[in-house]
């Protein structure tokens, strides 16, 4: 089948076929049919597939021409987890939209939301946005919804992972009752299924890959070694695949860090991604990745959430997930648009459980592969959880004591409400320095304990001196979870 048996403008098929894509994914297939009249849809597919293609194109196929949305208004909403997936969004509505003449815009967090607030106030026919920074816009009144046509989740159960649900649930209160709803997933837990049961009018389920179940085209290796010996596994693996596109998972935004770090003292070229990284790191960091200067990005889950990069041939479990699904999702990083790919998984005695429940999720037994050997994975190794010299002549970090060595000034600790010396009142009392009896609730974001979509962890509430929470000021790019 081709895009034009789909039943797409002469535009859109133009500019399909100056873009070199002629014949639709399966999920561009099944939904773009359904989309077009109107149905609401739920299409299981991990990322990878052309779902972008599959809301994209229909929704700009029924958009009427010469219809303007009205200022501070938006047409049609696109909600996405994280910033890199809502910008590589607004790059492709753009691409397939060239001929079409409407307006689209992205709102994310950690950039100023002044230029936002500009860009919504003549109104936009296509907003991509994230749940966190959209609120903010909402609550300024910056934006309104309750002209909205069409709203679409992509990605629904990360943004469930990471806390939006109460988000979304609100964003989807203030849209109007006769829109359409289209929701994309990669798995459907019980939470996304009762969104949608509420939310979607008489959905039409569409999926083209079953739910927990990894591409195909992906070769999964194992690998089996004690923590310390990661880096150095690490580092040789990389320079056993010099020239290619590798991507490295790690369960935390420190973790990242530090093996870019390891890694860039070994004279391999790396860069981080996650939560904290600023919005402009973030975007050098992928940009150096996609013109291959910097072969290896280290990112966590959420932050990779949307990376789409041709050519990686590589992913790289360093920490298994907690969650059997994210593996998933790593994993997609490669083997896309109908490549091959490979992902190695190195896995420490204390995460064979983690590996024992990713395999029974898949249903098949990953195949072990013999860690590397040598002095040169000895000289990268991490004991204690920490940075090491990379060799004998290399100084250890300031502060960091001989091996073997006792830790010094760590006697017995004071007893509670007592100062250093023992005696009593010289201690801060627990609590000090806060209000008594006031829980530390953000008023403004009752769910605020929820993920904060810059960072991998959920957001904690920032406590002024005074001990009540203060909300931090939008331009800072805080881009919450909120009720």
């Amino acid at each position: 089948m081709t895009f034009s048996e789909l039943g797409l403008s002469k535009a859109l098929l133009d500019t399909l076929d100056g873009l070199n894509l002629t014949t639709p994914t399966p999920i561009q297939v099944q939904a773009i049919p359904l989309v077009l009249e109107g149905r609401d849809v739920i299409g299981l597919a991990q990322t990878g597939t052309g779902k972008t293609a599959a809301f994209a194109l229909p929704i700009l196929h029924r958009m009427a021409p010469g219809k303007k949305a009205a200022p501070k208004k938006a047409r049609v909403l696109i909600l996405a987890p994280t910033r890199e997936l809502s910008s590589q969004i607004a790059r492709s509505v753009k691409d397939y939209g060239r001929k079409l003449h409407l307006t689209s815009t992205v709102v994310v967090g950690g950039v100023s939301i002044k230029p936002q607030i500009k860009a919504l106030a003549s109104g936009v026919d296509i907003l991509i946005a994230t749940p966190g920074r959209l609120m903010d816009l909402i609550e300024q009144r910056a934006v309104s919804l309750n002209e909205v046509e069409v709203v679409v989740l992509d990605e629904a159960d990360q943004m469930l992972d990471i806390g939006f649900m109460p988000a979304i649930k609100r964003i989807l209160a203030m849209t109007p009752q006769d829109r359409q709803t289209l929701l994309f997933s990669a798995t459907m837990p019980k939470e996304i299924r009762e969104l949608s049961s509420r939310h979607l009018k008489n959905p039409t389920e569409v999926s083209v890959i079953p739910a927990k179940k990894t591409a195909d085209r992906v070769d999964h290796t194992v690998m089996h070694m004690q923590t310390p010996a990661k880096m150095g596994a690490l580092a040789s693996l990389i320079r056993d695949r010099k020239g290619e596109r590798v991507i490295v998972f790690t369960r935390t935004k420190r973790g990242a860090d530090k093996a870019t770090k390891r890694l860039e003292a070994d004279g391999i070229s790396a860069a981080a991604i996650h939560g904290n990284k600023s919005q402009g790191q973030r975007e050098r960091a992928l940009a150096g990745f996609r013109a291959g200067t910097v072969p290896v990005l280290i990112a966590t889950d959420i932050a990779a959430r949307g990376i789409d990069v041709p050519g990686v041939s590589l992913v790289v479990n360093y920490e298994l997930p907690n969650v059997p699904e994210v593996y998933v999702h790593r994993i997609g990083r490669t083997a896309r648009a109908g490549a091959a790919g490979t992902a190695v998984t190195f896995c420490a005695p204390d995460e064979r459980s983690l590996l024992r429940d990713i395999e029974k999720m898949l249903k098949v037994e990953i195949q072990v592969e013999k860690a590397p050997e040598g002095t040169y994975v000895d000289a990268l190794a991490d004991p204690d959880g920490d940075f090491a010299p990379l060799n004998r002549t290399q100084r250890p970090r300031q502060g960091a004591r001989p091996q073997g060595a006792k830790p010094q000034g760590q006697g017995r600790k004071p007893a509670q409400g007592q100062g250093r010396g023992g005696k009593p009142g010289q201690g801060r009392a627990p609590g000090e320095g806060q209000q008594a009896g006031k829980p530390g609730a953000n008023r403004h974001h009752p769910a605020a304990a929820g993920a904060n979509q810059n960072g991998d962890q959920p957001a904690k509430p920032r406590r002024s001196r005074r001990g009540s929470d203060r909300r931090p000021r939008p331009e800072q790019g805080g881009d919450k979870a909120v009720a």
